[in-house]
């Protein structure tokens, strides 16, 4: 087996050790500010701002580095329509038929429903596509592999550039989502993964009164 060719790790910095653990604990806090938003501003975004914090996510790590994602940041009023219209109409049987009373009791306290203008308010909506393989010029199929680890990943880092970068999000999963790639015309070889609201929350919005897990709830130290 050949030795595949490599580069120096030239980017890496270390901290020295308290600094390693101000900038743990200062990004634990920023983090921690973080939450769910559902009332938008119509403010609009810089796209560059939008394009930075995808540029972001795309350096995730991921299976084999074959990068199984792609991003459509869509900002245009009459896309943002018809994404509300047909993600409504999947939201209103879903709420009406298809959802467990298990998971109905479980949001219950959200105040959620099939209502959904967030959609068209907010400036920007990132619908994020998992790829299951890539086509070569000539028409052929590669698989990728660990796609949902991958774009999961991926995901959160976006979430994260958001919110560091001052914006507000809300990760909203119409099931199912096949209209996103009907109404944004990507390829068969993509599956909708998640559809992100992305904006500045208005000056009223407000959000459930919920808590975290601990440290001790969520990790285990050996």
């Amino acid at each position: 087996m050949s030795i595949p060719p490599t580069v120096p790790l030239a980017q890496y910095i270390e901290y020295p050790q308290e600094e390693m653990q101000q900038r743990a604990a200062a990004f634990y806090e920023d983090l921690n500010r973080r939450r769910t938003v559902r009332d938008y501003a119509p403010r609009p975004v810089p796209q560059d701002i939008i394009a930075n914090c995808i540029k972001a996510a795309g350096t995730a790590p991921s299976g084999a580095n074959l990068q199984p994602w792609h991003f459509v940041a869509v900002s245009d009023p009459e896309l943002k329509r018809k994404i509300r219209e047909a993600a409504e109409e999947e939201e209103r049987a879903f709420y009406s038929h298809r959802a467990p009373e298990e998971w109905l009791d479980a949001i219950s306290h959200l105040g959620t429903d099939d209502q959904k203008p967030f959609l068209e308010i907010a400036p920007y909506l990132i619908a994020i596509f998992a790829r299951s393989y890539n086509l070569s010029e000539e028409g052929d199929k590669k698989k990728n592999y660990y796609v949902q680890e991958s774009v999961g990943i991926a995901t959160g880092m976006l979430i994260a550039a958001l919110h560091q970068a001052g914006l507000a999000t809300l990760t909203h999963t119409p099931s199912p989502m096949g209209f996103l790639r009907e109404v944004l015309g990507r390829p068969n070889n993509e599956r909708p993964f998640l559809l992100l609201v992305v904006g500045y929350p208005h000056e009223d919005a407000r959000v459930p009164d919920i808590s975290r897990k601990s440290i001790d709830e969520i990790a285990t130290f050996l």
